[in-house]
């Protein structure tokens, strides 16, 4: 045991954070033109700047990345200079941001590609989920498999994202290997299948991961590069048949190049944390520098999982909906206010920056 509490501040590689409350991405749908961010997003963010590091919502590195409508990009000048509100807009009241570097690979739909090109995948193997395209949910499109040649060009889009966050303003990046995505599709074997160096064995399927988050680190500095992996997680139809051996693997090499931070969901994404066998704290044992804890988290457990030295930051989710002053809120042991499930993808203001503090609450109640 020892005195670690959620409130007091951390180092975070160069970065002092005012707390050890982290914001999980948060997918909110709310590009414009131009997958840009939306008007509103320096007001959103800006509202919860208190928490000590804001991780971005998931930010596609290219079309071809993309597959949820109006998820904003980070590929083009325009979405830069969009994004640089947002961090100005953060900085202005002391927060930190990093940005989630994201490519979705078969978790996507025709009508969001380049052409109506098939999304790209480790192997031709549809999942069964669903993206949002076209004001609704529908099933993904059937994929493709990446031809080896094809695979320098990924990596070289999550460096050249990477170096657009820093020109946009953000503290970090982080790398978005979790939930049933490109990077998670290429290390789990229920959906990488490959018979070439990107498949098979386990050192092979972390092969893309790996190469990504070395080349992010080359480019922007370890201290700069956090990666998000979800091992047990079956989020979007993914299933590994060897997770602890995997992500052991996985982690010892991220551990090598210097991450600064590693953020873990444990369990399955969004739903328990006992869904599968898993030993969690051997992550913990293996990777040197700052480990966050995601994942049903509440005060409660929280506190616990300092105290006995689990973690070092803790994440929260969808709290941070409708609390914009989550960290306040927490330290005060307030009650939390529910969010409108209604407003969560997509719109406009409402149900994203009009949830109110508990100070205005009390105001409005007095």
């Amino acid at each position: 045991m020892n005195d670690k509490t959620l409130f007091e501040p951390y180092t975070l590689g160069s970065l002092t954070l005012s707390n050890r409350i982290v914001m999980a991405p948060l997918t909110r749908n709310r590009a414009g033109e131009g997958l840009v961010p939306s008007e509103f997003a320096a007001t959103y963010y800006s509202q919860r700047a208190s928490t000590g590091l804001l991780i971005s919502e998931a930010s596609q590195i290219s079309q071809q990345g993309q597959g949820y409508q109006d998820t904003p990009g980070i590929y083009t000048q325009a979405q830069i200079d969009g994004w640089r509100k947002v961090t100005d807009a953060v900085h202005a009241k002391g927060g930190r941001i990093f940005l989630q570097l994201w490519h979705v690979g078969r978790v996507s739909h025709v009508d969001l590609q380049e052409n109506g090109a098939a999304p790209v995948a480790p192997s031709a193997l549809r999942p069964a989920t669903k993206v949002f395209v076209n004001n609704s949910f529908v099933d993904v499109s059937e994929p493709r498999a990446l031809d080896l040649s094809e695979i320098p060009g990924i990596v070289n889009d999550f460096r050249q994202a990477a170096k657009n966050a820093i020109a946009a303003g953000f503290d970090g990046v982080e790398i978005h290997g979790a939930n049933g995505y490109l990077l998670d599709q290429f290390l789990k074997d229920g959906s990488n299948i490959r018979t070439d160096a990107y498949g098979g064995s386990i050192e092979n399927r972390a092969r893309l991961l790996l190469e990504v988050s070395a080349a992010v680190v080359d480019e922007i500095g370890a201290d700069r590069t956090g990666v998000r992996i979800s091992p047990v997680s079956p989020a979007n139809g993914v299933s590994s048949s060897d997770p602890q051996q995997q992500f052991d693997y996985v982690v010892d090499q991220l551990d090598v190049l210097g991450l600064v931070y590693l953020h873990v969901v444990e369990g399955a994404t969004g739903g328990p944390r006992d869904v599968a066998p898993f030993d969690f704290g051997s992550l913990r044992r293996r990777f040197k520098n700052t480990y966050i804890a995601n994942n049903g988290y509440d005060l409660n457990l929280a506190t616990s999982a300092l105290k006995e030295d689990k973690a070092d930051l803790i994440a929260f989710g969808r709290p941070f909906v409708g609390n914009p002053d989550l960290a306040e809120r927490l330290m005060a042991d307030a009650p939390l206010s529910a969010f409108d499930p209604t407003t969560l993808y997509g719109g406009g203001a409402a149900g994203y920056i009009d949830y109110p503090t508990l100070a205005e609450s009390s105001s409005a109640q007095g």
